[in-house]
């Protein structure tokens, strides 16, 4: 039994590290959640575009929205998390890592078992991929309006416009809505996405300034 137990737990981690290490370099066509959200709205808007064709200011605006540490840490923020916690909130306690993990290979969901597994994946992504890689996946696979993945889709959506012609603003209220992306929209945003837009420019410029952007930008 006791063998059956571990030759399954190895079977396991050898399909993760496989599924990993795919990822490095094959595009996701599709996750969990877009699958689910296509077959209930009939479709869903999506094109991968790779992150060389995507405007810097994007990559920056996003990362200075969800992980302004990203080019710092192993896939957790440990001081994000301290002041969740003593938020009493764990928004901003998650990293574009594990937001990454979360989409690409898990399901949408707060049960232990999900947490669990994202954390278990998540230093295996940052071990094995690039941070650009990870940028460029979570950019590509992000829900920014119902049905509408990905900053491709989001553009085109939102201002008629390809990714690479995005400008700071219109790239600033597009990671505003990120957090609500059913409830908020980036091409009428309200006062509360204005007020988040202006604090991302300004974030996204420091991260700029202080060498925070470095390992996507290199």
């Amino acid at each position: 039994m006791r063998r059956t137990v571990w030759r399954v737990l190895a079977i396991a981690l050898l399909v993760v590290l496989g599924a990993v290490l795919l990822g490095r370099v094959v595009n996701p066509p599709t996750t969990p959640y877009m699958f689910s959200e296509s077959r209930r709205l009939g479709g869903v808007d999506h094109e991968w575009v790779p992150l060389r064709e995507i405007a810097p200011v994007m990559a920056r605006a996003v990362v200075a929205a969800e992980d302004a540490n990203f080019c710092q840490h192993w896939g957790f923020d440990l001081k994000a998390i301290k002041l969740a916690i003593a938020q009493g909130s764990n928004r901003g306690a998650s990293t574009l890592s594990q937001q990454t993990v979360k989409n690409v290979y898990l399901w949408h969901g707060r049960t232990w078992f999900r947490k669990a597994l994202e954390a278990g994946i998540t230093p295996l992504v940052e071990a094995l991929w690039p941070k650009r890689r990870i940028l460029e996946v979570y950019l590509n696979v992000a829900e920014f309006d119902e049905g509408v993945f990905g900053v491709e889709a989001a553009a085109r959506h939102y201002f008629k416009v390809g990714p690479e012609a995005l400008t700071e603003r219109q790239a600033s209220q597009l990671a505003a809505v990120l957090p609500s992306p059913k409830t908020r929209s980036a091409s009428r945003p309200s006062a509360r996405v204005k007020k988040r837009a202006a604090q991302i420019r300004s974030g996204a410029a420091t991260i700029r300034a202080d060498g925070r952007a470095a390992c996507f930008e290199s």
